[in-house]
């Protein structure tokens, strides 16, 4: 206990003081990205894990929405379980985003903490900080290792490139819309928090060795949420292909 109260007390440290940073200039995520970093049609990856009964965390959650409408970047929100015994629990948590997020700590070699962003897989940072996410968003070299497209409920992964040890594929499915929240307990007591592209749904639909392979896409529980497919390597790696329908 005594540990996770270090690492969580030094995490917010930083974020505050890049949250300091950031307020200073009121930079705004708006700058376009280069479409000839990456391949055509294809956005960044960024996601984000963060709990609502984080203090530090509003500052990440809102340069998630600043850019949750940018046609090149696929932004996903994920809530993470274990800061539910602050007071407040979160209302999009699951156990598989924090496995999620804990898998890419072993993959990166980071710190388990609120707010994380990761771009693409490779690289991560507390996401307070707007210039250093349009930072990150301009150094991505999204890859498109496969096609993916989804059509008549199947999803289908084309040939391609993959890692030795195969790589996953997942189907996200995720809420566009702005969500207000009205925090009643915790560290964010009596603040109400804008969310948006909530993660709701993650879901391994199987395995990809880089030959041409095909998936049932079971349908989404609310008619609202948008979909999203990653091909990704085992165990929290980089993103190989990507698509949004």
């Amino acid at each position: 206990m005594a540990r996770t109260t270090m690492r969580r007390m030094t995490r917010i440290a930083l974020a505050l003081g890049a949250a300091m940073t950031a307020g200073a200039g009121a930079w705004a995520l708006t700058a376009p990205h280069d479409a000839s970093s990456g391949a055509p049609g294809r956005p960044v990856v960024l996601e984000l894990f963060q709990s609502q009964g984080c203090s530090s965390c509003p500052p990440a959650n809102a340069n998630l929405n600043a850019i949750a409408d940018r046609p090149d970047v696929l932004a996903l929100s994920f809530g993470v379980t274990y800061w539910d015994q602050l007071g407040w629990k979160d209302t999009f948590a699951q156990p598989a985003f924090t496995d999620r997020q804990r898998a890419y700590a072993r993959g990166l070699a980071a710190q388990l903490g609120t707010p994380q962003m990761v771009v693409e897989g490779r690289e991560d940072l507390i996401g307070t900080n707007a210039r250093e996410v349009d930072a990150a968003l301009r150094r991505a070299r999204p890859a498109m290792d496969a096609t993916v497209t989804l059509a008549a409920g199947r999803v289908e992964i084309g040939a391609g490139r993959a890692p030795k040890a195969g790589a996953d594929v997942w189907l996200v499915r995720y809420d566009p819309r702005v969500r207000q929240v009205a925090i009643q307990r915790g560290e964010n007591n009596g603040k109400t928090l804008p969310h948006r592209d909530v993660v709701r749904e993650l879901t391994r639909l199987g395995g990809w060795n880089g030959a041409p392979v095909r998936f049932a896409a079971p349908a989404a529980k609310e008619p609202a949420l948008r979909t999203a497919v990653l091909v990704q390597g085992k165990d929290g790696g980089p993103i190989l292909a990507a698509a949004r329908f």
